[in-house]
């Protein structure tokens, strides 16, 4: 037989777990009905507009504020769906458009947009303070073939020991490092000091 003191830590017991599956359950229906105002928002269109008026937009122009049911009979007449452009305006502001040429044309011009996007990098040239001209040359050569790419250049010079007292001596290098690569590139970024490193940046020149 069951104590009246087990009895007592069973029923709490229970009212514990019932209370945590209550929160956990809570808190995935806050979650759920978070996500649904971005979900209906993508879908605002004919009946699923809950508005009891909209200002409405034809190719006409501006037709001022109409109860909803007239402009989705409006868009029903035209064969084409009422669907709501700027949902928190008040009131709604409403389009009758073919919806899913909209959409088709929306997407396609995305891909269009992802397509023709650059991807801009930084590439990094090391110079010295005491660099020899076949070097020299032959980091200007690489740069090139980054600006030509449409990267950005990042030149720097890291000044050892007492290099660092002539700090002049890497500007010189900096300086003639960009007026080489003028006909390609413009100082995006002046020379300047970081720490015991000097750097610059080279950004490709716009064709016209």
């Amino acid at each position: 037989m069951f104590t009246a003191g087990y009895r007592m830590q069973y029923t709490v017991s229970r009212f514990y777990y019932t209370f945590i599956s209550c929160q956990v359950l809570s808190e995935v229906r806050t979650i759920a009905n978070a996500r649904q105002p971005q979900q209906q928002q993508k879908d605002l269109i004919n009946d699923r507009i809950r508005a009891h008026e909209v200002r409405l937009i034809t190719d006409d122009g501006d037709q001022g504020v109409i109860p909803k049911d007239e402009a989705q009979k409006m868009a029903d007449d035209a064969e084409l769906d009422l669907v709501l452009v700027q949902a928190t305006a008040k009131p709604p502001v409403a389009k009758i458009m073919d919806y899913g040429k909209f959409k088709f044309d929306s997407q396609k011009k995305q891909r269009e947009q992802r397509k023709n996007q650059k991807t801009v990098s930084v590439k990094e040239i090391r110079l010295s303070p005491t660099i020899d001209d076949n070097d020299f040359n032959t980091k200007e050569k690489a740069a090139t073939k980054f600006l030509e790419k449409g990267n950005k250049v990042k030149v720097s010079i890291r000044f050892r020991g007492r290099a660092i007292t002539h700090k002049e001596i890497g500007r010189e290098v900096m300086n003639r490092f960009a007026e080489d690569l003028q006909g390609i590139a413009k100082v995006e970024a002046r020379a300047k000091m970081e720490g015991r490193s000097m750097s610059m940046v080279l950004a490709p020149k716009e064709t016209k």
